[in-house]
């Protein structure tokens, strides 16, 4: 029964105080909550609506797993956007240069994609595993020394073709294209959103069923104890920072191989800081991760449908706040609970193993 009520409360807690918060900000702005909610409930049975936001939430899940990784030994791999967007940008530049058959050719993109994630994490690993440089600090630089990477890898004196007004990478032969399941006028389901759920089975898998996972968890719980088990937490920091930048690397191929086909100026951006928030929605499970990020991308999708009435979009971003505040708010709140009631249940056993009254022992 407790296991239950820590589990469901604070979710069931955090999406009531985040209505309610979201419902006075609309009353503040005139407007009525329950036009909001029916706008933004009916919207998801129109147009292409539902498949963009099962092809968002995989984009963010990806996102979500690649921050859980680090979050799990509690480092803050902040770097998730510069590792994604510069392993996008390298592996359609590879993807754009070879000529292979298809699925090698599509294997290939993915690998490089992750490698060079990887790579781009192992910068921050390093310095923070043998110079005790903190994470954070290291990947916000390297986010900044991607994003001028970019810059020049896809400008004309780089690799960049200009076509028309856009400059992009040379476009991957249909051989290095990932099929995805069309639906007509609702659109198609990128074929990677398969992938992205068999990538949080794999997480879900290595977390509660290796050694490994084992090792990243208790070295997250407590790094002492972990070492006094034989761990090596040098080893654990590079290992867990690189299997996050690994994962980020892919958080962008959904696109470039299944709609994209090329990286350009105006590829999408800010994916790598939606994973920190989906993470910390679905408090590093997998099945979490993945209900937050179809919330995330459900509101994101919401805004359009809300402006269309003459709500402002910008209300979605208060209730993506709202919702990541609300969750953090409601888990401490149940676990400072849940502590209370424990400590309430050892005092009573003593009393009862040493035979005093408890009006006594209060």
């Amino acid at each position: 029964m407790t296991r239950i009520r820590t589990v469901l409360l604070p979710p069931v807690l955090a999406i009531v105080f985040a209505a309610l918060l979201c419902a006075v900000a609309l009353l503040i702005n005139g407007d009525s909550p329950f036009t909001a909610l029916r706008v933004m409930v009916t919207q998801v049975g129109e147009g292409t609506t539902a498949v963009d936001i099962i092809n968002s939430g995989a984009i963010y899940y990806i996102a979500g797993l690649a921050v859980a990784i680090g979050f799990q030994m509690k480092l803050f791999n902040i770097g998730i956007e510069g590792q994604f967007r510069l392993a996008a940008c390298v592996a359609a530049i590879v993807g754009g240069a070879l000529s292979l058959p298809p699925v090698v050719h599509t294997f290939v993109i993915i690998l490089v994609g992750a490698a060079v994630g990887a790579l781009w994490a192992s910068v921050p690993a390093l310095l923070k595993a043998y110079r005790g440089v903190h994470e954070v600090i290291a990947s916000i630089m390297m986010n900044f020394i991607a994003t001028g990477l970019i810059a020049y890898l896809i400008s004309t004196d780089g690799f960049g073709v200009l076509r028309g007004n856009n400059i992009s990478t040379d476009p991957i032969d249909p051989t290095g294209h990932f099929a995805g399941i069309s639906f007509g006028a609702s659109g198609t389901i990128f074929g990677f959103v398969f992938v992205a759920a068999a990538l949080g089975l794999a997480y879900g898998f290595m977390l509660n069923r290796t050694r490994f996972g084992f090792e990243l968890k208790a070295s997250g719980e407590s790094p002492t104890a972990a070492a006094a088990g034989g761990v090596d937490a040098r080893r654990m920091v590079i290992v867990a920072l690189l299997l996050s930048g690994a994962m980020a690397g892919l958080v962008g191929l959904p696109e470039l191989l299944g709609r994209d086909h090329a990286y350009t100026l105006t590829s999408p951006a800010g994916y790598g800081f939606t994973g920190i928030a989906v993470a910390l929605l679905g408090r590093n499970h997998p099945l979490g991760i993945a209900l937050g990020a179809l919330l995330w991308a459900f509101l994101d999708k919401s805004a359009l449908a809300l402006d269309n009435v003459g709500v402002p979009r910008e209300i979605v971003l208060i209730m993506q706040g709202s919702v990541v505040l609300s969750v953090i708010v409601a888990y401490e709140i149940v676990r400072r609970y849940e502590l209370a009631a424990e400590q309430r249940r050892v005092a009573a056993q003593l009393r009862a193993s040493a035979g005093v009254p408890a009006e006594v022992a209060s």
